[in-house]
């Protein structure tokens, strides 16, 4: 799937393709805001010595002195930090009410920023593991960290700037998936607000009839048992999984594969009734109490929804309370 969204665009990836294709290559992201900033921190811009780019740091407002002090970035290899002011009609022409301002830090592949510290960047990135790029304001100095280094910013992908002025921490989080057994009426709008909300959504369902893509317009959809879809997709801190068919069938091999596994959330669908006889058969299982205690069922904020598309609601407030709040 893709996404012409800029913020879901492998930049770093783009830029170590063009340095190793001798284009030169140059990043630019957005290290900190002020105001109504058109584009939000850790937001990157790619440029080759051609002057051609990917992303966007403004939306179109400075992108072009952007261009400019990349050019030349690429010929004297040194870092730039450059600080602009979006006038109010700058900002209104790209969607805002009004201005700000943004900084932006352009640092060359190959000069300040190592050819070697980006391909490590670009690995972690394709591993789906949670890295940050930490980079000196004031000098050459550049390092990844791990997520525990950064544990507030990683669950809620902030990146900025450190409380002494000068360290830069560029939080590159895996994108969110969710998989969603079950391709029931609830399915069909909850896939559509983990979209909007910036989560990859895969439905798993060996039902032909449920399954369809007539019912799942450009959406993945797995016709494999859930339990092998589950362990052929990957399960980890960035996933999370809700099941929806109500038959033990299809949701157990799904609850059982990932309820030891690291997904942040697993939610089930059903009544507290239908949840008990659910516990029952993961405890004759083997599963422990606190194993179990990860199921949120019945699934969602308790809300008082009622139909399809408000139930989805409640999954997702749910989902997301899971993961800003831990």
């Amino acid at each position: 799937m893709t996404h012409p969204d800029p913020d879901r665009s492998d930049i770093p990836a783009l830029a170590l393709d063009w340095h190793r294709a001798g284009r030169g290559a140059v990043l630019a992201t957005v290290v900190e805001t002020w105001g109504s900033a058109p584009r939000p921190v850790g937001s990157q811009l790619v440029i080759d010595r051609e002057g051609a780019m990917e992303g966007s740091v403004s939306g179109g407002c400075v992108e072009g002195a952007v261009i400019t002090e990349a050019l030349e970035a690429i010929e004297d290899g040194q870092p730039r930090l450059l600080d602009f002011g979006v006038s109010d009609d700058e900002a209104f022409a790209v969607g805002l009410a009004c201005g700000g301002r943004i900084r932006v830090l352009v640092e060359p592949v190959g000069g300040v920023l190592p050819e070697a510290l980006l391909a490590d960047l670009v690995a972690a990135r394709t591993a789906r593991k949670p890295v940050a790029y930490v980079a000196d304001l004031d000098s050459p100095l550049r390092r990844l960290d791990s997520r525990d280094a950064h544990a507030d910013r990683f669950r809620m992908d902030r990146s900025g700037v450190e409380e002494d002025g000068r360290t830069f921490v560029a939080v590159h989080n895996p994108p969110l998936r969710m998989i969603v057994v079950g391709a029931v009426h609830i399915a069909q709008p909850l896939v559509q607000m983990a979209c909007a909300c910036g989560y990859d959504p895969v439905i798993v369902d060996p039902r032909p009839a449920f399954g369809a893509a007539a019912r799942f317009p450009g959406e993945i959809i797995l016709d494999d048992w859930p339990d092998e879809a589950l362990a052929a997709h990957g399960l980890d801190t960035r996933t999370c999984v809700v099941t929806l068919t109500h038959d033990p069938k299809l949701d157990d091999p799904a609850i059982r594969a990932a309820i030891r596994s690291d997904i942040f959330y697993l939610g089930c669908l059903g009544s507290t009734r239908t949840h008990a006889k659910r516990v029952d058969r993961l405890q004759q299982a083997g599963f422990s109490a606190d194993e179990i205690a990860r199921i949120h069922a019945p699934v969602g904020l308790n809300i008082g929804a009622r139909s399809p598309a408000e139930i989805a609601v409640s999954i997702m407030a749910q989902i997301t309370e899971r993961l800003r709040t831990g």
